[in-house]
């Protein structure tokens, strides 16, 4: 990958020196992991950053046997930055949801590269307040409908990761449990919205490429703006 095709991708670097971008290039580390593989275990975090070129991941919180989905992550997004900067342990797991290939930067090498190129920096925290703004609206949305809820969730994963079809605003066909918890709805609600958002014709599903097509994304807008 050039630094061009490099900074194209990851919103991150679109404002970093192309120094800094021939620099991470030359020092990050191909990863490819199947479908439900951990691409990054609890005991893991603080090694390194990773930035995902292609592919779906779920970040999971572990609570004894159990594990619930916190957020959903698609290509040109990274992971594991937080633990490289605060150095505590995390309680949480990354799983692909398909085929995903990541580019992974150690942890000291991130860092000396945040430290010389003071561009990189402030636009990484840029990126970590648009997280947090994503959350706080999560909490505004917390006493809406299950309906409101999960097109708002399908709004910002099209956004933030989605590719433009002749079908509309394309994602993968995420399972039920994980939009269901991402959306702070039940499984069966999040099956049944979906289900007649199909019969309506806003969105069309094609198992046979795992993808879900944000179709009418005008009628999802204004069904997600129902604040």
């Amino acid at each position: 990958m050039d630094i061009e095709a490099f900074s194209e991708l990851f919103p991150l670097f679109n404002t970093a020196s192309p120094e800094t971008l021939q620099w991470l290039l030359s020092v990050a580390v191909e990863h490819s992991y199947p479908r439900d593989r951990a691409v990054l275990m609890e005991d893991a975090w603080g090694n390194a950053v990773y930035f995902i070129v292609s592919g779906w991941v779920k970040v999971r919180r572990l609570a004894g046997e159990s594990a619930a989905t916190l957020a959903i992550m698609g290509k040109g997004d990274f992971f594991g930055e937080m633990a490289i900067l605060d150095e505590s342990p995390r309680s949480t797991d990354v799983v692909a949801l398909c085929k995903v290939e990541l580019l992974s930067v150690s942890a000291q090498r991130f860092i000396q590269t945040l430290f010389k190129d003071p561009q990189l920096h402030h636009r990484m925290l840029q990126l970590m307040v648009q997280r947090l703004r994503y959350s706080n609206l999560r909490f505004l949305l917390r006493d809406r409908p299950p309906a409101v809820k999960l097109a708002k969730t399908l709004i910002v994963l099209a956004d933030q990761y989605g590719s433009t079809t002749e079908q509309g605003k394309e994602i993968l066909f995420i399972p039920y449990s994980d939009l269901s918890q991402i959306s702070d709805i039940r499984v069966e609600e999040a099956q049944k919205i979906i289900e007649k958002l199909a019969d309506k014709g806003w969105v069309n599903i094609d198992k046979s490429r795992h993808s879900l097509s944000l179709v009418n994304l005008r009628q999802l807008t204004h069904l997600a703006g129902r604040m």
